[in-house]
């Protein structure tokens, strides 16, 4: 996909890519150190706007990856509209989906990244596996665990993609 955007002029860096269970915690923890004013349920919904709790965060399987920015207004006009123009109309042919889109139509989870894009060939093996084997009791030791079950980690976030990428996976 790379070769191909260069092609046409249009240049990506992956900004973050793979995390484990501790780079993301690290995220997490800075995050919720930093929204300490909130109620913890409020500071775990604030972190959730952009950010996955340990243990959910696609991320973790190597098959996402954050591309040039990590803002929306980036990809909305000049060369990162360009860019993310390029992704819309080229990035499925690649195997690669923008998984957190708009939630007008009923997504569920994480805020509009325009910059997270996930390859889905192999995400969608991961996204089965991890409906078969991880349950609520495996989202913990970190601060806010406690939360996975009443926020729905697993059902709101972990599977609140986009419905055009539901539809690639079938």
């Amino acid at each position: 996909m790379n070769e191909a955007a260069k092609a046409d002029g249009i240049h990506f860096k992956i900004v973050s890519g793979t995390r484990n269970f501790n780079e993301q915690k690290a995220i997490w923890d800075r995050k919720w150190k930093r929204y300490q004013e909130l109620s913890p349920i409020e500071r775990a919904k604030k972190i959730l706007q952009y950010s996955s709790m340990p243990s959910t965060s696609r991320h973790h399987w190597g098959t996402d990856i954050d591309l040039n920015h990590l803002t929306n207004s980036y990809f909305e006009s000049g060369q990162g509209l360009k860019e993310y123009n390029w992704l819309q109309e080229h990035a499925h042919t690649f195997g690669f989906y923008q998984v957190y889109t708009s939630k007008e139509h009923g997504r569920t989870g994480y805020l509009e990244e325009k910059w997270h894009w996930s390859y889905l060939p192999l995400a969608s093996t991961y996204l089965s596996f991890y409906n078969s084997n991880i349950s609520y009791q495996d989202i913990t030791n970190f601060k806010g665990s406690e939360f996975a079950t009443e926020l729905q980690m697993i059902t709101n976030y972990v599977n609140g993609i986009a419905m055009e990428a539901k539809h690639a996976l079938d």
